[in-house]
């Protein structure tokens, strides 16, 4: 029996992979309180409400599973029941919203307990200090009432190796087709058989396998992109981590490696053509033996829907035939009043003598007056029971309205959910795919296929200009981004305009008979320094007066 536990959200995701009917033979809720929608989307989706708006919990979901170890055979629903009961005390989650769903792969019963961890009473998530070791307390008291032998990983000072596996090895062993333990034995037996770090890392690409660099300084980077840190895949007490840095570290440092990122894209090239046959030939049979279970289950679905809007026609058209009689009986009765009140006044009008006397005294007038008036009591009390009527027979009609909306709203949220699970079926079909196809371009072999990839050291990496690039001027700047042809060009006329100007610096240091040895000189000792920065300075007319006044030459 080996159980795990986690506090998580993403609600949505788990109901879909809780019903995922792809990568289990049979899915059964078997319980499911504090939740007033009967699936697991619906559920799970009002206690994140529940948790968004009481608290401001992320992880608002406590996951359970219980596996129970093949070897020791089924557990019975009573003692599902009795370790639930058991962890929800030990946790403090007795009377919590839960889901109880029961899984069958491959034969194998387990089960998924989820609790909501929002306590609404108290409006706080239920803390979890120590859940594991609580959890696994809980285990070794149960297994001991119902003589249930624990794994070896679970006892007290248990072999590491003998641990649980873990969730990324699981989905390694998954994906690839080969146990974690059928890796280490391999990369071992290389270890052990190599006798220097080049025939250690050939034995490696044989057997599927790209040493890199990431978080540690060697990791290796499988044929189907899993990555482990060879140190841990090595199952030697005797050799140490920094036994495997000293021997690799000579003939592959850690710098001349390629990183994770860059090790997956060149193996992503070389396993796309080895799995591309075989996907080839697995993909149409599965995927139409899915389809076929996702459309009965789609049509089931839709049927029901059709047969919602059916009930929502009859409930409309019943209601409405109801508030039309109920109309006709207010008026029919205000009409049967009427006409009955009418006979009567007329088999009580008096005739003869009494009536002479009444049209002589005036008391007829007064009585037609009377009986007006109460007819128009009568007739304001029909039109005001009449509206009443009506505004509650209005309530009538919104109140279903709301009802059949939200009954519609519910049956395309649970589209919406199938909508998901076939999805992520699809992709357990894929991957299951994938690894048989994997399995399938092994032919047979225990270890993947092999990986010839030449370790390199990475190429200089660019540097920035060095400091003395920052003196270059804007022409020789200007000269380097021309054109070859056109920068030649402007470098040879550059030397011409050089040869020019000191040829006629000289001849007017000859012309002003100095003898002071400073002919050939180029020493510009006419430049104002207030026009120094001046790009044209020396061709303007104002440099040339300047320079004649100052007696420093020029051809004048």
């Amino acid at each position: 029996m080996i159980p795990k536990a986690s506090q998580r959200g993403s609600g949505q995701d788990l109901a879909t992979h809780l019903l995922n009917g792809y990568d289990n033979e049979q899915v059964e809720i078997a319980d499911l309180r504090g939740a007033v929608a009967d699936d697991l989307h619906g559920a799970f989706a009002e206690w994140q409400l529940q948790a968004d708006a009481l608290t401001r919990c992320q992880n608002y979901l406590y996951s359970l599973s219980i596996n129970p170890d093949p070897r020791y055979g089924p557990m019975s629903r009573a003692q599902y029941d009795d370790y639930i009961t058991r962890v929800e005390e030990t946790l403090g989650l007795s009377g919590q919203p839960r889901a109880v769903v029961f899984h069958v792969k491959n034969g194998r019963e387990h089960c998924h307990v989820v609790w909501s961890r929002i306590d609404l009473d108290k409006e706080r998530a239920i803390h979890q200090p120590f859940d594991r070791h609580k959890l696994m307390m809980v285990t070794r008291q149960f297994a001991r009432d119902h003589s249930i032998v624990l794994p070896e990983g679970m006892d007290h000072g248990a072999d590491r190796a003998a641990r649980p596996k873990s969730l990324y090895d699981r989905w390694l062993e998954q994906d690839s087709g080969l146990s974690k333990e059928d890796r280490i034995l391999e990369i071992t037996h290389a270890w052990r058989a190599s006798d220097s770090p080049r025939a250690f890392v050939n034995a490696l690409g044989d057997l599927g396998y790209v040493l890199a660099t990431g978080n540690r300084p060697y990791v290796l980077v499988d044929a189907y992109g899993g990555v482990n840190a060879l140190p841990r895949m090595i199952d030697d007490r005797t050799i140490r981590t920094k036994d495997i840095r000293a021997f690799l570290a000579h003939d592959y440092p850690p710098d001349s490696l390629p990183d994770v990122e860059e090790a997956r894209q060149q193996i992503a090239e070389h396993r796309k053509a080895i799995e591309a046959f075989a996907l080839a030939q697995a993909r149409a049979e599965r995927e139409g033996e899915l389809k076929e279970k996702q459309q009965a289950r789609r049509d089931a679905l839709q049927q029901e829907r059709r047969d919602l809007h059916h009930r929502q026609a009859r409930d409309l058209a019943s209601l409405r035939h109801r508030q039309a009689v109920a109309r006709a009986d207010l008026k029919q009765e205000f009409l049967a009043g009427m006409r009955a009140l009418r006979r009567e006044r007329q088999k009580n009008k008096p005739t003869g003598l009494a009536a002479f006397l009444g049209r002589v005294t005036g008391v007829n007038l007064i009585m037609k007056k009377l009986h007006r008036y109460r007819d128009r009591q009568r007739h304001a009390d029909f039109f005001a029971r009449k509206a009443a009527l009506l505004r509650r027979q209005a309530e009538q009609s919104d109140t279903l309205a709301q009802r059949h909306q939200m009954q519609l709203i519910e049956m395309n949220r649970r589209i919406r959910a199938l909508d998901k699970v076939e999805k992520r079926e699809l992709r357990s079909l894929e991957a299951a795919r994938r690894r048989d196809a994997r399995t399938t371009a092994r032919r047979g072999h225990e270890h993947m296929p092999a990986i010839a990839l030449e370790l390199r050291p990475r190429g200089r990496r660019d540097v920035a200009y060095k400091a003395k690039n920052r003196h270059t001027s804007e022409a020789a700047q200007w000269l380097k981004s021309k054109p070859t042809k056109d920068r030649q060009h402007e470098k040879e006329k550059a030397r011409s305009l050089t040869e020019k100007f000191l040829e006629a610096a000289r001849k007017g240091r000859k012309d002003d008979g100095r003898g002071d040895g400073s002919e050939g000189q180029l020493v510009p000792r006419g430049l104002d320094r207030e026009n120094k920065n001046s790009r044209d300075y020396g061709r303007s007319g104002r440099g040339r007066a300047r320079r004649r006044r100052s007696g420093d030459g020029g051809e004048g």
